[in-house]
């Protein structure tokens, strides 16, 4: 299982929608305060449907408070700055894959600390950025591809239904 951390995120559509993404994937949530949302916000459980029962969400009050609780984790930390690609590191079950907020992404003196764990998701340089929870699938699924998808579901079924029971 993979770990995804939003350091101070702002927009509660944004963690909804990462919260199902979380949730059909098996990945922990962790929500580094302060959110620019109430969790209890419409949008956000608007964006996460009938999910949030399937979502391990935990808070923290800063990163350091998360970064000191994992000490032997490994932590990515994603953003427009990184020097390495996303799909060049070899991840492993307990990643911890970090995004920061909407508008400003990570701070610069973590990712000065951790300037080797810096990852980019490529794309051209005149886009500014991918949208957060977008970013987020990216990178959760380069990661279960490449642990083999391990604990997910990877075949559906299909019914077989007559052409006069779909148009009736």
């Amino acid at each position: 299982m993979f770990h995804v951390v939003l350091v101070e995120p702002e927009i509660p559509q944004n963690a909804g929608n990462i919260a199902r993404t979380c949730a059909a994937t098996g990945c922990v949530l962790h929500m580094v305060r302060p959110l620019g949302f109430e969790v209890t916000d419409k949008y956000l459980k608007r964006a996460g449907l009938d999910y949030w029962h399937l979502v391990d969400v935990r808070y923290h009050d800063s990163f350091d408070e998360l970064f000191e609780a994992h000490k032997n984790a490994r932590f990515f930390f994603f953003t427009t700055k990184g020097r390495h690609r996303h799909s060049d590191v070899s991840f492993q079950d307990g990643d911890f894959l970090v995004f920061g907020k909407e508008t400003k992404g990570l701070p610069e003196e973590l990712l000065m600390k951790h300037e080797g764990e810096c990852l980019r998701i490529p794309m051209f340089s005149e886009a500014r950025s991918l949208n957060l929870s977008n970013s987020v699938a990216v990178a959760v699924f380069e990661a279960l591809r490449q642990t083999d998808y391990l604990g997910l579901k990877e075949c559906g079924e299909l019914h077989e239904h007559k052409w006069s029971d779909l148009t009736e």
